[in-house]
């Protein structure tokens, strides 16, 4: 178990010339880190009577929180839902060209799969800090097989299934194992999901609705049973209905528990979500929003015929969109907001005093020009240095 004190003699590290993002605010302030931390430079002057051992000038850029990306498939060739003989070197090649990205901490997501390939892939992503070698691992996001057939989407039918009589070990014997899972999404309507909930988020373990059918009463049991996320909004559920909202209207039911924030995934790529959809969401819960890429094995590689499970799916160009939102807001989706999801905020998604020194390095168009983890370098654009 990692200890809470920093050592004192550990170097003390002071970036400068930057605009920090800090409670939702970029500000004209030096970044200070030691031991892999954020570190108060308060205490360092007035406590320890110490400067800093090294500076780096930033050259003005942005200073944010690594972004936590909760859904993505694969990339780079890699599919996490397929099994072959070293799935860990796969997950590994991903975390590491992640950094790239900015992505400091990922959830490796598996589509919905036989049984037989759950055994053989989950034991074989752990859990992991990350590092030089790449972004960190928070554990498994998997998303299925309990799902609706008629919201399937891109899941293979033939592998979905619903909560048998064993309901709790059912699911167990699918999985054979939850040691390395941090998320499962399933559709609330499928009976006895309303006690597989209670005891999945009982045991830590983040739960979301989603590729459901769900009626918005469903979708308020749900999170009343411990449900904090929608996969995906918009996508793989019914439409809006005045009538009946259906899982859209968790963003301003008043049937929610007054302690519980309901998060929402969204894919702003301006093709899985109309930006119209996505400003929407944005205004009526906009500390809800987390962004994903939902990225499928074909990131990275360009067009053409690749894999997701045990589908196959043809990549015809690629689009991101930006909703039209402060950059102050879209940058805390993409790091904060997921860190609150999986209750990690004290440790990631912040750069406040004490957390992980995970941050990324941004232009004003929000290019990634360096990243770093635990206060390392661990990736930096060729035309640029500091």
């Amino acid at each position: 178990m990692r200890s809470n004190k920093v050592q004192p003699e550990a170097a003390v590290m002071q970036f400068t010339n930057c605009r920090i993002l800090r409670e939702g605010k970029l500000l004209r302030e030096d970044l200070w880190v030691r031991g892999g931390r954020i570190l108060d430079p308060q205490k360092l002057f007035f406590d320890e009577k110490r400067a800093a051992d090294e500076q780096r000038d930033c050259g003005g850029h942005i200073l944010a929180p690594g972004f936590i990306d909760v859904q993505i498939n694969g990339g780079f060739g890699v599919d996490f839902s397929l099994p072959n003989e070293d799935i860990a070197s796969g997950v590994a090649l991903v975390a590491k060209k992640l950094l790239s990205h900015g992505v400091t901490a990922f959830c490796p997501t598996m589509v919905t799969s036989p049984s037989d390939v759950y055994h053989k892939v989950l034991p074989n992503i752990a859990v992991k800090r990350g590092g030089p070698e790449g972004a960190g691992i928070l554990g498994v996001h998997l998303e299925g097989p309990y799902i609706s057939r008629e919201k399937r989407g891109a899941h293979p039918e033939s592998q979905i299934r619903t909560f048998e009589t064993g309901a709790f070990q059912d699911l167990l014997a699918t999985y054979g194992s939850l040691d390395n899972v941090c998320i499962i999404t399933l559709a609330p309507e499928l009976s006895r999901s309303g006690e597989i909930i209670q005891e999945l988020t009982s045991r830590g373990i983040c739960v979301s609705v989603g590729h459901s059918m769900a009626s918005l009463e469903e979708a308020e049991k749900a999170v009343q049973n411990g449900a904090s996320f929608i996969t995906h909004l918009f996508n793989a559920m019914l439409p809006f209905h005045h009538r009946d909202p259906g899982i859209v209207g968790l963003l301003t039911s008043d049937k929610i528990p007054d302690e519980k924030q309901v998060f929402f995934g969204m894919i702003a790529d301006g093709i899985h979500t109309n930006p119209a959809a996505l400003r929407i969401a944005h205004k009526v819960h906009p500390k809800g929003l987390v962004l994903v890429t939902d990225a499928l094995p074909a990131l990275g590689l360009g067009n053409g015929q690749h894999t997701l499970g045990q589908q196959v799916v043809e990549i015809k160009g690629l689009k991101c969109y930006v909703a039209d939102c402060k950059m102050e807001m879209a940058l805390e989706a993409a790091s904060l907001h997921p860190a609150q999801l999986l209750g990690i905020e004290k440790q990631k998604g912040t750069l406040n005093f004490g957390s992980d020194a995970d941050f990324v390095v941004l232009d004003d168009s929000l290019n990634v020009k360096a990243t770093y983890i635990s206060g390392d370098l661990v990736w930096q654009d060729s035309d640029f240095s500091h």
